[in-house]
């Protein structure tokens, strides 16, 4: 699959955005199951999770064949209200038949670090036995990557003022002091977000507008400008797809 740059799909309301995302979902989930007998899946938090309401009513699709993963984790129990987990099985894998087996959670009671390092060593292992397909820069490739952002545009737990975006080596690092709580988290790195074959960037609301507008460049860059995390989001041979509704896209000139 050739890097094909990005696509970006405007809608009038999020509503418009969960129908159009979930027929897109489904249409992938039926490839890859048709090609390889399996679809693998990253979720992250935060609002996407309602997003993908639409997709529960979908009566086509396979979910025996569905094998999620975490794009971060907050390092908590998996029953805590801060856990995305937690917000992911409630809001979406509680109402699907995806084997219990096929969720990869987070490692609990352990520090950062050791969720952190478990974290890869799992997926490491599922390289190991083909079902995680590795690049030719050494990172797992998943079939569909599910990301959001944040106001000031950070993704998965990857925020601006931090290094761990500018990662290179590990597959998951940790974090200790995220600037918005709680403070200890796991997250997928840059470039393993940038091996997906497809990642779907979902962002819609009024908060996120002042970061889309800078996203999608229309805001003065000075010499020294620091892109955001968002903007580092560029997969090396798959394709980037924004799904952004009309309040997000609300600080834009002209409406975008």
């Amino acid at each position: 699959m050739a890097r094909v740059g990005k696509k970006i799909l405007e809608f009038d309301s999020e509503e418009h955005v969960a129908v159009d995302l979930s027929k897109k979902i489904s249409e992938l989930s039926a490839k890859y199951i048709k090609e390889k007998g399996s679809f693998t899946v990253v979720l992250s938090g935060g609002t996407l999770i309602d997003t993908l309401r639409k997709l529960v009513e979908k009566r086509d699709v396979d979910w025996s064949k569905w094998i999620i993963f975490f794009l971060d984790e907050r390092v908590v129990p998996l029953t805590d209200p801060d856990s995305n987990y937690k917000l992911a099985y409630e809001g979406f894998l509680c109402k699907v038949g995806i084997p219990k087996s096929n969720i990869y959670c987070i490692k609990v009671k352990v520090t950062p670090k050791e969720a952190a390092d478990d974290y890869e060593a799992r997926l490491k292992q599922l390289v190991a036995n083909k079902t995680l397909p590795l690049s030719p820069n050494g990172f797992p490739i998943f079939d569909l990557m599910l990301v959001g952002m944040g106001p000031e545009g950070h993704v998965a737990s990857l925020f601006c003022w931090h290094f761990q975006r500018y990662e290179t080596q590990r597959w998951i690092t940790f974090i200790k002091a995220s600037p918005k709580p709680p403070a200890e988290r796991i997250t997928m790195t840059l470039p393993v977000i940038n091996s997906s074959k497809h990642i779907a960037m979902v962002v819609t609301g009024k908060e996120v507008a002042d970061a889309v507008k800078v996203a999608l460049h229309e805001s003065d860059k000075g010499f020294a400008y620091i892109p955001l995390p968002v903007q580092m989001v560029s997969p090396t041979n798959g394709e980037l797809t924004w799904y952004l509704d009309k309040d997000a896209l609300s600080k834009m000139q002209g409406g975008r």
